[in-house]
């Protein structure tokens, strides 16, 4: 079944299925759209239950329902109920008439073409009984994927409010050919052009964004001395320190780049010698950096996909007892392995040397306690799943003012004496990122996290993938795979790019390497099984 070839469509049957539809319906219909009552079983049963015909699809190795959707062919309808006449809004001689009814997947499934999968099995079943055209109520949530899907709008809205359904309609004849054209479950996914209904996103940015932020950007902005603007800005920041475990933080319009230029020049104040940490392109831009601001430093460089050792601070510390201050990434994003804070800390603690960390890719994916650290940045593009644009430098210390030294959007001393406004600040950025931090459970989402990369990491394993990180020190949030010589990465990018997976790989460094990377950075936990499907097949080839 080419790329849904985990998966099994089928008739329900057995008493199992039944009550893991029943426990579907109730997780679709009452808990996501509120369509009906809680109840304490938690199980919703159809009040057609006993005429539908449930098709479903089952994930072979796991053995759980993965989706379903119910065919009846007896009058009166659903929609009989809710639209007077109904047959007017129909094609003329459109024969016999199904409904469709109770269409729904699985949260976790919900990227992949288990929907096309589940249309295609009813249409050969619905072409068996004669049946001539589908029609159905469709979620205003979904009409995007359900024209996607070859369906015709008619009528107007029905349901209530939060439960708003739009009816459709969708010609047997005219699916089944639609089916034979793409075969969407039996071959290849078709090139998406530009719709990106099924877009599988694995970039570290832009990430996927949440509706919540999404609605929020697009609101008209408002002034940055505004009073309510001021009080959300404030509160924006606590959660940004809450999550940190920071004191202060000071909130920069531009990249991470800026961030860290901003703590190179904090550190130029300080005319001391320092050392940077170098594993990866990313500690080599912090290099950048502290040349750009004529930084004294040593460098302790060791080889890509390897974690720093204790020892091996200790020992250059130890070496060069002018150090004052160290400074390297906490994710290496380049090569996907994440350093031990705490062990760093240890040592600078026991040598009286400050801590200084880039956690640009860490920060919302992983759990983290700066409470101890000089200065560390971030940005609002990656982990904590808001729009690129803002950039953070979190502190534990009072800062002052240094304009004789700094350029003014550098100096973050003139950040604090200005409450964190000196400059204008986009209102929309601000909001989409509050509204970010808001949204997230962040246990829950450090837990997914982590899941995600079990996952992935031991199917990417099961392939013969090499993953360049090791257990030991992988950062869950990116997974870099160190591609063989005999596959070009740019070609196996663009080869997922053309079936909806879009992955990191065309970055001059990992061109270089040949390496290729898939990131959980977004607001939504896509499923790995596409991915690994896909480069499975380009691996083997």
């Amino acid at each position: 079944m080419g790329l849904l070839d985990t998966f099994t469509f089928k008739v329900a049957e057995y008493d199992w299925e039944f009550e893991a539809i029943h426990t579907l319906n109730y997780k679709t219909f009452v808990e996501e759209i509120p369509q009906h009552e809680t109840n304490a079983d938690k199980k919703l049963v159809d009040k057609f239950h006993e005429q539908n015909t449930y098709i479903i699809c089952v994930h072979e190795e796991r053995k759980e329902l993965a989706g379903m959707i119910a065919y009846r062919d007896q009058r009166p309808f659903s929609l009989d109920h809710k639209l007077e006449n109904l047959d007017a809004y129909l094609p003329d001689d459109i024969g016999k008439i199904c409904e469709i009814r109770l269409l729904a997947v699985e949260e976790a499934y919900r990227y992949t073409r288990i929907t096309q999968g589940l249309i295609a099995l009813l249409t050969e079943y619905a072409d068996g009984r004669s049946c001539d055209l589908f029609i159905i109520s469709g979620t205003v949530r979904q009409i995007k994927l359900y024209k996607y899907l070859g369906f015709t709008p008619f009528g107007p809205l029905v349901g209530s409010e939060g439960a708003e359904y739009q009816p459709m309609y969708a010609s047997i004849e005219k699916y089944r050919a639609l089916q034979d054209k793409s075969r969407s479950f039996n071959q290849e996914a078709p090139r998406l052009a530009n719709d990106d209904t099924m877009l599988f996103n694995f970039l570290p940015g832009p990430v996927d964004l949440g509706k919540q932020v999404q609605e929020v950007y697009k609101e008209k902005p408002c002034s940055h001395r505004g009073d309510v603007f001021v009080q959300d800005f404030q509160r924006l920041r606590k959660l940004l320190c809450d999550l940190a475990h920071t004191q202060n933080v000071e909130v920069l319009m531009g990249p991470g780049t800026l961030a860290n230029d901003a703590v190179a020049g904090q550190l130029s104040l300080l005319c001391a010698t320092g050392l940077i940490l170098v594993s990866g392109e990313f500690g080599r831009r912090l290099v950048k950096n502290a040349n750009g601001a004529k930084l004294f430093f040593h460098t302790l460089e060791i080889p890509e996909g390897a974690a720093f050792a204790r020892e091996d601070l200790e020992k250059t510390l130890k070496k060069h007892p002018e150090i004052e201050w160290v400074w390297g990434t906490h994710c290496e994003t380049s090569t996907g392995v994440l350093n031990d804070i705490e062990m760093y800390q240890q040592v600078c603690d026991t040598c009286d040397v400050k801590l200084c960390l880039d956690c640009i890719s860490s920060l919302g994916t992983v759990p983290v306690d700066l409470s101890r650290v000089y200065l560390a940045t971030g940005t609002s593009g990656k982990g904590l799943a808001s729009i690129s644009g803002l950039s953070m430098v979190f502190h534990n210390h009072q800062l002052e003012s240094a304009p004789d030294d700094l350029p003014c959007v550098l100096d973050l001393g003139n950040y604090q004496e200005h409450e964190g406004i000196p400059f204008t600040i986009q209102s929309n950025l601000v909001y989409a990122l509050l509204a970010a931090l808001q949204s997230h459970d962040w246990d829950q989402r450090f837990e997914d996290v982590r899941g995600w990369s079990k996952i992935i990491r031991r199917k990417l394993a099961e392939i013969d993938a090499p993953i360049l990180a090791p257990d030991s020190c992988a950062m869950p949030a990116v997974v870099t795979i160190a591609l063989p010589e005999i596959h070009s990465s740019e070609h196996i990018g663009d080869r997922l790019k053309e079936h909806g997976v879009l992955i990191s790989y065309r970055s001059h460094y990992l061109l270089e390497r040949n390496w290729i990377q898939a990131c959980m950075m977004g607001a939504e936990n896509k499923p790995a099984e596409k991915f690994i499907r896909l480069l499975k097949k380009e691996l083997t080839h």
